[in-house]
């Protein structure tokens, strides 16, 4: 029986950029498409009955086809923002925009976010940087990911699936409204940072489309081994209840890809009570559950977590080949991200890689980095819908 230790497994959690938010109803339409449907054909789109972004001319909500970390039909939701200005030659350039951590519950779709919401603090800060790139003449897409707001689970993490609903929503967002162009970005923040590294090493982009670069924003998703230093100065009831409130996404989003992996069959009776929360709610539900649990372990002792290591595993990007430039920004303040982690993460996709910028911000933390770098962002997008070299921070051979 293969067995990790509670540290091992528990700094997979720190590892992965999780964004504490809260859940908001999920507004997606839930038909399901036909089998023969399209990736990235439009299911359904209405204006939005709220604003996200005040430089927009207009917002939709939309659903459309993608496909799932196995290649099957789903439907997914999500936004499109479209900006004031008129559209150039060659169309609005896009930003496809993977969101951080929100939980896997249906009501977790950043979708449904509204002013003064229990998702507001995570995405309404998001949609304070997003809306500069709509002033900038971008439209902004912002897919729910697999499993939030519509049908199934929510594969937490899983490159494969998030980097189909990435391109997809492109694809659908030039069905909405004329004028979008085929030029566009990948641009993600913590999950969604690891979201736009898997999107850049794409084989095969949609045809019709052009993806001129990505930016990953403290991607979640680096190597385990990484950060088991942090959890083995903090064993026991103290390292539990650091990495609890994230946990059950972590193993709710790896049995959405391998059914062999039965979080109730690997966690003890005293933190069941959080993988309960999970299933219904958002992070600052599961916070609140886990703040409750009072135990110095999380697995039970006979648990087998061999197959949910090797999934775990399967979802690190540092192993990636990007195909397209690709810039990585960090802050030096972030716990939740570290930045020697991303050092390392900068260095091994280097090796696979040939064109990677990469940008540090002193002082900023998880969440502050998103409006500290996106100058920085705008200027490599820039750069590279004229045609000029970014910088690149990887080593001459």
């Amino acid at each position: 029986m293969n067995r990790l230790p509670l540290t091992t497994l528990l700094a997979a959690l720190l590892a992965a950029g999780l964004v504490t938010s809260s859940c908001s109803a999920g507004t997606g339409d839930t038909s399901a498409p036909t089998p023969a449907a399209e990736r990235g054909t439009l299911s359904s789109s209405a204006p939005l009955d709220h604003r996200r972004l005040p430089s927009a001319q207009s917002e939709w909500l939309i659903s459309y086809a993608s496909a799932d970390a196995h290649g099957k039909p789903i439907t997914v939701s999500g936004t499109v923002s479209v900006p004031k200005s008129p559209p150039p030659q060659a169309g609005w350039p896009v930003i496809s925009w993977a969101h951080g951590t929100t939980g896997t519950a249906d009501a977790c779709a950043p979708s449904a976010d509204r002013p003064g919401g229990p998702a507001h603090s995570y995405v309404g800060l998001v949609d304070q940087t997003l809306d500069r790139w709509v002033a900038a003449g971008y439209v902004v897409v912002q897919t729910d990911y697999e499993g939030l707001g519509t049908p199934g689970e929510h594969p937490y993490l899983n490159g494969r699936s998030a980097a189909n609903t990435v391109v997809d929503i492109v694809r659908a967002a030039r069905q909405v409204v004329p004028g979008v162009g085929s030029d566009w970005f990948a641009m993600g923040h913590s999950q969604g940072g690891h979201a736009a590294l898997f999107t850049a090493a794409e084989e095969q982009q949609a045809a019709g489309l052009s993806l001129r670069g990505a930016v990953s924003i403290a991607p979640g998703g680096f190597k385990t081994s990484q950060t088991t230093a942090y959890f083995q100065q903090q064993t026991g009831e103290q390292g539990v209840r650091a990495a609890l409130p994230f946990l059950p996404t972590m193993l709710i989003g790896a049995a959405a890809v391998d059914p062999g992996i039965v979080p109730d069959q690997l966690l003890g009776d005293e933190v069941r009570p959080v993988l309960d929360a999970a299933r219904t709610t958002c992070q600052d539900g599961i916070r609140q559950a886990a703040s409750t649990v009072q135990a110095d372990r999380v697995f039970k002792e006979d648990a087998d977590l061999g197959r949910l290591t090797a999934y775990l595993k399967s979802q690190e990007p540092e192993n990636l080949a990007l195909r397209v430039p690709t810039l990585v920004l960090q802050g030096t303040a972030d716990v939740l991200v570290s930045k020697p982690g991303t050092d390392q993460l900068v260095k091994a996709l280097c090796g696979r890689s040939s064109a990677i910028g990469y940008e540090v911000y002193d002082g900023a933390d998880h969440r502050q980095v998103l409006a500290a770098s996106q100058p920085a962002a705008q200027r490599f997008a820039e750069d590279l819908l004229a045609n000029r070299q970014p910088t690149n921070a990887c080593p001459r051979p």
